[in-house]
């Protein structure tokens, strides 16, 4: 019965999620926008798309298998919720002109005012992915997790549920009621609810810079116990050396640039206890999966991403050998990889 829910319930996400991917590229193109990937050959075309369904093909089976064997509950967001799902798509296609407007005048710093007082550093002021208000705004916040969602076609929270089990690696052998997890850049609090379903014991800090994304987290966390929320950069962890035994990290390396990146590589390994690790969870870099490369190589230009191509090509294992964290696991996730760093 399980099996049978998650095929057809992943179906069902991939079919909403798509359909809104497609309807929203038609849009942005009769509103002026370029659209999403440029034309190619035929043959060029043929052989990403039928590398797309193998990678999606794949998630999916390996997230079947993972619930079956108890790495990780049931998903929640794999159960219906039809009324949840139709605000997410009204809001993400009200907001919809705004994207394109930007992406058609090439605008990436159209921010609240508010926001622009010197608190924030300047990479940080950006509309990524040309999304209303940056990480700046309730609104943005309410409107981030469908929009990664119709990105990747249903696919993300998929995509994040495979760092999971690099957790659980971890968290072997460790009491749960001692051990603390940092999850760095938690966003809306989404994956750390995933981390909290699998094991409630465990105590977990969610830090990010956002004070809108922090709120999201609070409501998102408020049915767990042993939550807490922290507001911070990446860059300056207001923690003391080995304060924890995991750290996650999810989709934050790509949206820094080369400088800070090793920056927050160093604070990272810093916060981690002797034995403990860091759990990576990023986009896919050139060279994981070729049949990928050339959406990489488009992905910055399609969207305001104006550090993904450096980190495309950032050798992980070296600059987190270089803090004292060795990779240890690399694990393929779709468009994404989870990648286990231990502490020397």
């Amino acid at each position: 019965m399980g099996s049978l829910h998650y095929r057809l319930a992943t179906a069902a996400r991939v079919a909403w999620f798509t359909g809104q991917s497609l309807a929203a590229n038609r849009l942005a193109r009769a509103l002026g926008a370029e659209g999403g990937a440029p034309k190619r050959a035929a043959a060029a075309q043929a052989a990403i798309d039928a590398a797309l369904k193998r990678g999606m093909t794949a998630l999916f089976a390996r997230d079947l298998e993972h619930i079956e064997a108890g790495l990780y509950p049931m998903p929640e967001d794999l159960r219906p919720r039809p009324l949840a799902a139709v605000r997410g798509a009204v809001r993400f296609f009200e907001d919809l002109p705004r994207t394109t407007r930007r992406r058609r005048e090439g605008r990436h710093a159209d921010l609240p005012k508010a926001a622009l007082d010197g608190r924030y550093p300047r990479y940080y002021l950006q509309n990524f992915h040309y999304q209303t208000d940056g990480w700046l705004s309730e609104r943005s916040a309410r409107l981030y997790d469908h929009q990664v969602e119709v990105l990747f076609t249903g696919c993300a929270a998929a995509m994040r549920r495979q760092a999971l089990p690099l957790i659980r690696r971890l968290l072997r052998g460790r009491d749960l009621r001692r051990a603390r997890l940092a999850d760095v850049a938690c966003g809306t609090g989404a994956f750390l609810a995933q981390v909290k379903a699998t094991w409630p014991q465990l105590a977990v800090t969610g830090i990010d810079l956002s004070p809108a994304y922090l709120a999201a987290s609070r409501r998102q966390l408020a049915r767990f116990g042993r939550c807490t929320l922290a507001q911070a950069k990446a860059e300056a962890l207001p923690f003391a050396d080995g304060s924890f035994d995991v750290v996650t990290c999810v989709y934050l390396m790509h949206e820094l640039p080369p400088a800070i990146r090793a920056q927050v590589a160093a604070e990272l390994a810093r916060i981690i206890r002797p034995g403990g690790g860091l759990v990576l969870l990023d986009a896919l870099q050139m060279g994981d999966e070729a049949a990928f490369d050339p959406l990489l190589e488009n992905f910055p230009r399609s969207f305001h991403e104006p550090y993904f191509t450096s980190y495309a090509r950032t050798d992980l294992a070296a600059l987190f050998g270089a803090v004292g964290l060795d990779r240890s696991a690399s694990v393929p996730a779709f468009l994404s990889k989870a990648l286990l760093f231990e502490r020397r």
